[in-house]
């Protein structure tokens, strides 16, 4: 870069909000050689290879994702096979890693020995030593020259063939995908707020609670050892610096070692001392993941842009292909957030019931697809609940065909659970002085207008939203269509940003107002505070019995607005209740423990806070 025309070296007016990036193309130019500048004594596969693929047999061809055939190199524009010679598990290992599978198996070699016997061979004329580490066949050693014979063999050799593990999720022979959304069991370590398949912040399970990993000295090794753990293939990045959101609660390991060939992450060693790792250093990973052709089943249409449009899916009809909408009937955030996942843009930031502002086709009437209803954890929408060959779509398609607008980002909401816990307490207050909170449906429907002489039996408590996702949050109307109430008034406070040097800290400058009818959010990094003291920051348990109960709040709750990760939108408590004092504890969040709080033996009770 340095060779093109420029200003020179340090002549520049630019700020780093203006600082460029790439994304290059995973294949190279054909007939390319690069130029190893770094180490001029260890010659990669890289250096001389354009392109590498898996072919299945024909027997094979119908399978997705393709798990098994001959390893094929690129070089000079013909695709050659590599004599198995000198080839290695740990080659193979790297193979099936860069397609996304966590391990490779034993093939029928019978199948293949027969195969190669009728087919005319063309070998590339190095053998490969790989490490097991690489995350691409590419990266590994140009090994020795090899010398095929006159009849094309390679000595006692055949051409290299591999079979691939798929993880779970993927596990499936059938060519339109699944026919059940994936649910895995929990494992110790987990990925969170990441946009795509197979990626996202690092997290790991100890003592029952998910805490996360700080990224000193995170690197490829550790970060490939995650994904094969969660059933994906070797790490594509090992990212630090938050790069995929913050989490919350406990940095459980840092200066994490790996050999790159541990079952799971707890077994490489780690330091347990995260003094001085913040969540500004959470690592998180991008792993291989395997082709499974879902972007080909679906397309948006007639966007102004290639993130946004009307959802159409391909399906078979009378024995052909076809294009169709979605019926729109129930269509929410959930459903486009799996759309948009399908698609590989990332988060849905909308979700559109009508679509009659983007240009359609005859294809905007033909509704191929309806009674839609996602969980969120499906990798594409045929896995969610729909109607079968009976589509029933009132409204039908056209200007009511679903749509969704899609984001490379998105924020993410928890709630701080010790605070509620702390500062949970009773209030018995007058009813005159409630008058305005029973406008806002803020009282239970026991309590009655004009009743001046009774008192309400109030739980109240403080709640702190943090936005630890990527981008602000934003309310789902504009300021413009708030109605100003005197009960309702809030409190939003940046939080402290500290570098790792202690002596060192800053704080996010607040973009939002909190009242006046000024623009309304959270930004990245700072959290909205509902004080105890505010009106409607309760619950009426006036005509609650005394016993043991579960305490929820929610927030979000209809999923109105986009977020990464809905699975911490909610915060529960065990709490008792004797009719004069009330005890909250083991308050958490969604996601934050174990298993969830769901039922409790004696506990079958709720008080909800939405």
């Amino acid at each position: 870069l340095a060779e093109c025309p420029s200003n020179g070296f340090g002549v520049s007016d630019c700020r780093h909000s203006e600082d460029v990036g790439v994304i290059c193309n995973q294949k190279r130019i054909p007939g390319h050689r690069f130029i190893n500048t770094m180490n001029n004594n260890v010659e990669t596969l890289e250096e001389r290879v354009e392109e590498i693929r898996i072919r299945p047999i024909s027997s094979h061809l119908k399978h997705i994702p393709v798990m098994e055939g001959y390893v094929e190199i690129k070089d000079r524009g013909k695709w050659r096979q590599i004599c198995d010679e000198q080839w290695t598990p740990l080659n193979s290992r790297v193979t099936c890693g860069m397609y996304g599978f966590p391990g490779e198996k034993k093939y029928n070699n019978k199948v293949y020995k027969s195969l190669s016997m009728r087919k005319k061979k063309n070998y590339w004329g190095f053998s490969v030593n790989c490490t097991g580490n690489e995350a691409h066949l590419s990266s590994c050693r140009l090994g020795k020259a090899l010398e095929p014979k006159r009849n094309g063999t390679c000595g006692r050799g055949l051409p290299v063939v591999v079979s691939c593990v798929p993880g779970r999720a993927f596990a499936s022979s059938s060519s339109t995908g699944f026919r059940k959304a994936y649910r895995p069991e929990q494992p110790l370590v987990r990925l969170r707020g990441g946009a795509n398949i197979g990626e996202g912040r690092v997290e790991v399970l100890k003592n029952g609670v998910w805490g996360t990993v700080c990224d000193d000295n995170w690197n490829m090794r550790a970060a490939t050892v995650v994904c094969r753990e969660l059933g994906f293939g070797s790490a594509k990045e090992a990212l630090s610096g938050a790069k995929l959101g913050q989490g919350m609660g406990p940095v459980h390991m840092n200066e994490v070692e790996c050999s790159g060939f541990e079952k799971s992450l707890t077994d490489c060693y780690f330091n347990n001392d995260a003094l001085g790792c913040s969540h500004e250093e959470d690592a998180a990973v991008r792993c291989n993941i395997p082709a499974m052709g879902f972007q080909k089943r679906i397309r948006l249409s007639g966007g102004r842009n290639p993130y946004e449009g009307r959802v159409e899916v391909l399906t078979e009809k009378n024995g052909s292909l076809v294009w169709g909408t979605v019926c729109s009937e129930n269509w929410g955030m959930i459903e486009a957030m799996v759309v948009c996942r399908q698609l590989g843009l990332g988060f849905a930031s909308n979700a559109f019931q009508e679509t009659w502002y983007w240009a359609g086709d005859a294809s905007a009437d033909n509704v191929v697809m309806s009674g839609v209803r996602c969980s969120g954890t499906e990798m594409s929408l045929p896995q969610c609940l729909h109607h079968g060959k009976h589509i029933n779509c009132p409204r039908g398609g056209g200007r009511f065909a679903a749509g969704v607008t899609c984001s490379d980002t998105a924020p993410d909401l928890v709630l701080n659970a010790q605070l509620v816990e702390q500062t949970t307490y009773l209030e018995d207050r007058p009813m005159y002085a409630l008058q305005c909170a029973l406008e806002e449906n803020c009282l239970s429907s026991t309590a009655k207008k004009n009743d001046h002489s009774s008192y309400r039996r109030l739980l109240r408590f403080s709640s702190q939203i943090h936005n630890v996702g990527q981008s602000d949050f934003r309310p789902k109307m504009g300021h413009h269509a708030w109605t100003w109430h005197e009960c309702h008034r809030q409190d939003l406070r940046p939080c402290s940003k500290h570098h790792k040097n202690k002596h060192i800290q800053w704080c996010i400058q607040k973009r939002y107002l909190c009242a006046n009818f000024g623009e309304q959010g959270i930004t990245v990094g700072c959290w909205d505070t509902y004080r105890h003291d505010i009106d409607c920051q309760w619950i009426d348990i006036t005509d609650v019995k005394p016993g043991d109960y579960i305490f929820q709040v929610v927030i979000n709750p209809n999923y109105d607005v986009a977020e990464s990760d809905y699975t911490n939108n909610f915060m529960k408590c065990k709490c008792r209740y004797d009719g004069y004092r009330i005890w909250t504890y083991h308050c958490h969040t969604g996601g934050s423990q174990s298993s969830d709080m769901d039922e409790y033996p004696g506990m079958s009770n709720q008080l909800h806070f939405r």
